[in-house]
């Protein structure tokens, strides 16, 4: 009897990002170059919860086969075609239980959360499902690493506009994001300039204030205010009308990360936490317009980008590394490996295991980056430093 097709799993999770569609056709048509059937797990790890093993009629609203002709054109637009959730299958509110899943023993108020890893192992296995590649950032790869403890061969790819996975220089979508953060920020100019007002444009970024470091560092931003460092706003107000006065055209402006916060104050978030504990941002950028238009008396101009950092079709970078990081993936499963995750370190591709994700969190090096005095980039030292500086 023939050996059975091995199988490939694939899902994306946490936010879009450009580059997640490229790297999925890649992964399909390199899979099946070396004889691999593909399914397709829609919205993340929300699939594999929603899949129901005794209902057929259900199964096709959670996986997908996917093959040469189903990714022939997804490569030419952002986003994912898989589509994406941030469902935790390991703490799983009483809310958004499946109805299949919550049998007779279910009780609802037994806990805040539900671990259904049984049942996605469980579909898992029932799927065929030989390697899962996981894409995603921090919140989608830690479940992967739980996967892979319990057995679950395991290849991720690391995605996230924040750039801020641990192990990796890069993650697909970042440069994309700031590609259209700076181009925002220049096209904004003409209205700060002409009604001579200070411009706060706030940025993606909940724990790591790249985004608005880099943007900001390009697009020649008088300041940035970053998640890492907590700022007084009458300091930065008091800069910013010096630099609104020093500017021919009469008119300042500062970036602003999502999770960045005022001395002794807290990160604006609102809504109901998520599976990973998150509530949502955003709001800094209204405050801080707030509060710098009381100090300042100046008009303000206050953008807040969010979405569209992340929409469109990837760039060149982008496109790059999702191509590459797709390519390395199979070369590992080909070659049996797993537990491990594609990234870059020191500008060459490698893989690490899976399990350093969970070993550090990535930051900003303030000492090496940031002047947290004046609440602008500084960039102290190039040499030795990653193509994105950290």
């Amino acid at each position: 009897m023939a050996d059975r097709q091995k199988t490939i799993g694939v899902l994306t999770g946490g936010g879009d990002v450009p580059g997640l569609n490229p790297a999925l056709k890649t992964l399909v048509a390199r899979a099946s170059e070396s004889g691999y059937r593909v399914v397709g797990i829609r919205r993340g790890w929300g699939g594999l919860l929603g899949y129901n093993r005794d209902d057929p009629d259900t199964w096709d609203n959670a996986v997908m086969p996917l093959d040469r002709h189903t990714v022939r054109t997804v490569d030419r637009s952002g986003g994912t075609f898989l589509h994406t959730s941030r469902t935790n299958p390991g703490k799983v509110a009483a809310a958004d239980v499946p109805i299949f899943l919550r049998g007779a023993d279910f009780d609802p108020g037994a806990s805040d959360h539900h671990d259904f890893t049984s049942h996605i192992l469980a579909n898992l296995e029932h799927l065929g499902i030989d390697v899962l590649i996981p894409i995603g950032g921090d919140d989608t790869l830690s479940y992967a690493e739980r996967l892979n403890r319990e057995g679950v061969p395991i290849v991720a790819i690391p995605k996230t506009m924040d750039n801020d996975v641990f192990g990796t220089d890069y993650c697909i979508g970042f440069s994309t994001a700031v590609t259209r953060s700076v181009n925002f920020i220049h096209n904004l100019r003409t209205s700060a300039g002409s009604h001579e007002r200070i411009a706060v444009v706030e940025l993606f970024g909940r724990n790591s204030g790249e985004t608005s470091l880099i943007s900001a560092y390009l697009a020649g931003v008088d300041r940035a205010l970053i998640s890492e460092v907590p700022f007084d706003v009458e300091k930065l107000s008091l800069l910013l009308q010096e630099d609104k006065k020093g500017n021919r055209s009469n008119y300042a402006m500062v970036t602003i990360s999502e999770g960045a916060s005022m001395v002794g104050g807290q990160i604006v978030e609102y809504g109901q936490e998520d599976a990973y504990g998150h509530k949502k941002l955003g709001g800094i950028g209204v405050v801080l317009s707030e509060a710098v238009k009381q100090l300042t008396g100046s008009h303000i101009i206050y953008q807040q980008l969010s979405y569209l950092m992340r929409s469109g079709a990837p760039d060149s970078l982008d496109l790059m590394v999702a191509y590459n990081y797709a390519n390395m993936t199979m070369d590992l499963i080909t070659e049996g490996m797993s537990g491990r995750m594609v990234a870059m370190q020191g500008g060459t591709y490698r893989h690490i295991p899976i399990s350093t994700i969970m070993q550090g969190e990535k930051r900003v090096d303030v000492a090496e980056l940031y002047d947290a005095s004046e609440y602008r980039p500084k960039v102290r030292h190039v040499l030795g430093k990653p193509m994105f500086l950290y």
